[in-house]
C-alpha cells in the first residue's frame, strides 16, 4: 500500500512506523543519515533554478536579494543559500504550490531537483518559451530509500533488490523509459549512473 506525505513530514512519517520505507525523491546527505538509513543510491540527480526571461536574471548569482519558491522541508532552499546566501527562500507544501506561485509572480525563481524541474518546465506547454532554467546545477544528489534506523534487514532486502535490477539491464531499462531521449519528457540523454554504492 502506498502513503502520500508531505515532503517535510516523510522522515517523522517513517520514524513514528507509520510508513516503512520512503519511496520519493529522498536526498541522501550527511544531516539525514542520524535520522534515518539510505539504501543504495538509485538515482542521481541535482538542483535547477527555474526563472520567468522577463526577471532578467541569467545565473544563480543573480539571485543575490531576490525571492525563490520551493518546497518545504527539502534540500533545495540550503541548496540555493550555500550557493547564494542572501537569496530569500519560500516554502511551500508542495512543489506543484511552489511552481505555480513562480507562475504567479510570487518570486522571481522556483528550485526544484533537476528532474522535477524539467517535467514541470515541459507542463508550460507553449508558454515555456517565457522561463529560462538557468545553467548552474547547485549540487550534486544521490537519491536513495529512506529506511528506519535500525532495520538491517529491510535495508538488505531493498538493496538486493536494487542490485538486482541493476545486474540485469531492468534499472536502465525503467530509466530510459522515463527520462530517456525517447520518454514522453525526454529529460536526460542517458543514464551516468549506476546503482553500486550508498556512499556519498
Amino acid at each position: 500500500m502506498f502513503t502520500q506525505v508531505a515532503v517535510a513530514a516523510r522522515i517523522p512519517e517513517l520514524q513514528q512506523g507509520h510508513v516503512d520505507i520512503l519511496a520519493a525523491s529522498l536526498t541522501h546527505n550527511k544531516e539525514r543519515e542520524s535520522q534515518v538509513d539510505f539504501s543504495l543510491t538509485h538515482f542521481v540527480t541535482g538542483s535547477k533554478v527555474l526563472v520567468k526571461k522577463s526577471s532578467g536574471i541569467s545565473h544563480v548569482a543573480d539571485l543575490a536579494g531576490k525571492k525563490a519558491l520551493t518546497v518545504k522541508g527539502g534540500t533545495q532552499g540550503p541548496n540555493l543559500l550555500r550557493v547564494v546566501p542572501s537569496a530569500e527562500i519560500v516554502t511551500f507544501e508542495s512543489t506543484q504550490q511552489a511552481f505555480q506561485a513562480l507562475q504567479q509572480g510570487k518570486g522571481v525563481a522556483y528550485v526544484n531537483d533537476e528532474s522535477g524541474l524539467l517535467a514541470d518546465f515541459a507542463k508550460l506547454g507553449d508558454k515555456s518559451k517565457d522561463y529560462a532554467i538557468l545553467p548552474e546545477n547547485l549540487n550534486v544528489e544521490p537519491l536513495a530509500f529512506g529506511i528506519k534506523k535500525g532495520e538491517t534487514a529491510v535495508k538488505l532486502a531493498v538493496d538486493a533488490s536494487l542490485q538486482a535490477l541493476e545486474k540485469s539491464g531492468e534499472a536502465d531499462k525503467v530509466f530510459q523509459k522515463w527520462y530517456g531521449p525517447q520518454s514522453k519528457l525526454k529529460l536526460f540523454p542517458k543514464r551516468d549512473f549506476k546503482i553500486d554504492s550508498d556512499k556519498i
